[in-house]
């Protein structure tokens, strides 16, 4: 049997400028493509590092970026807008080190012609980086994570446990973007939301948020597609009842559990 989408709404709530692959694929699939991002990723003012290559002294100690053991990129976003704010270009390291948490972060540092030295080659999160052998000689090390206005804390706290001095250096922030949610709603009110996609806890949270309490009680119902376990174990606890968790956080993962959540698998 072809399974596919056929014609079922799946609502994509990233960013718009990392949405639209997932959307073509969707639509590829027969299914119509909801575009309703419910994050928006901006700039962190005062994000920049001058010509010497220093992080600014207003957030961290005024060091070079090749002075760090390890520079770890938790993110794609992480590493573009690090790039943008050090003027497009990070390298030129002899003795630093580069770790990626996750197959799509690693690509866009190769892009930008950096060697990824550690790469989790299972799992796709800090605990799969965490769980490398390389990260458990640390102690005396001196690590910047590179990554976005708050978050999670575990990578920079097992560091420190394990004897690293951990810096981060954050170089932009997430917002709840101002969006029409009217549209969404509609399709809410006729029963015609089939899937709801979801990469971040935030942005679930932010998505419960938009559209408020009255659309609680059929938002939890909705078949909900996340990637990751915790992300999962969030959804639980604030009441979703149709969980499926892709294989891993690629378009093609995420495109497939939608299918399979769907058609009932």
């Amino acid at each position: 049997m072809n399974l596919g989408l056929h014609g079922a709404h799946v609502l994509v709530t990233r960013p718009a400028h990392q949405a639209e692959k997932l959307c073509q694929l969707i639509q590829q699939q027969g299914g119509t493509a909801v575009r309703f991002p419910t994050l928006e990723i901006v700039e962190l003012v005062n994000s920049s590092v001058n010509s010497s290559d220093k992080i600014p002294s207003a957030t961290y100690p005024l060091k070079p970026l090749s002075d760090y053991q390890l520079l770890i990129f938790t993110s794609t976003n992480a590493v573009n807008f690090a790039l943008k704010a050090n003027g497009g270009k990070i390298g030129g390291f002899k003795s630093t080190s580069i770790a990626s948490i996750g197959k799509a972060t690693a690509k866009t540092l190769q892009t930008a012609g950096l060697v990824v030295d550690l790469l989790p080659t299972a799992g796709f999160d800090s605990e799969a980086l965490l769980a490398m052998p390389e990260m458990h000689v640390v102690h005396g090390a001196d690590i910047l994570i590179i990554k976005g206005q708050g978050g999670r804390e575990e990578l920079a706290n097992v560091l420190r446990q394990r004897g690293a001095s951990v810096n981060y250096w954050e170089v932009y922030k997430r917002v709840i973007p101002d969006v029409d949610c009217s549209e969404l709603m509609k399709l809410i009110d006729h029963d015609k939301l089939d899937v709801i996609i979801i990469t971040s806890s935030e942005s679930l949270h932010n998505l419960v948020d938009m559209l408020g309490k009255n659309y609680n009680k059929k938002l939890v119902t909705t078949a909900l597609v996340v990637v990751s376990q915790r992300i999962e174990r969030f959804a639980a606890e604030i009441g979703f009842k149709r969980i499926s968790v892709a294989e891993c956080p690629s378009d093609e993962a995420i495109l497939e559990a939608a299918i399979a959540v769907y058609n009932g698998e």
